[in-house]
């Protein structure tokens, strides 16, 4: 089975870590989100839709979209 940690198995500093890293994600996510609903769609690469669909994959999408979505 492995050695499977529980949230009461960690340190205070690592809990504190796990919760700053969580909170750096929603940020971002959020912060995407809400950069494109009030984009136009004529300065988003792509479509509204897709981009929607991709900021739900955590890092990643929100990265790419702040890094390739969106047209100066």
């Amino acid at each position: 089975m492995g050695n499977k940690r529980r949230w009461k198995d960690l340190t205070r500093g690592q809990k504190i870590a796990v919760g700053a890293v969580g909170a750096a994600q929603v940020t971002l996510t959020a912060a995407a989100y809400r950069d494109l609903l009030r984009r136009p769609a004529e300065r988003v690469n792509g479509t509204k839709l897709a981009w929607g669909l991709a900021l739900l994959v955590n890092w990643v999408g929100p990265i790419a979209y702040f890094l390739d979505g969106r047209k100066d």
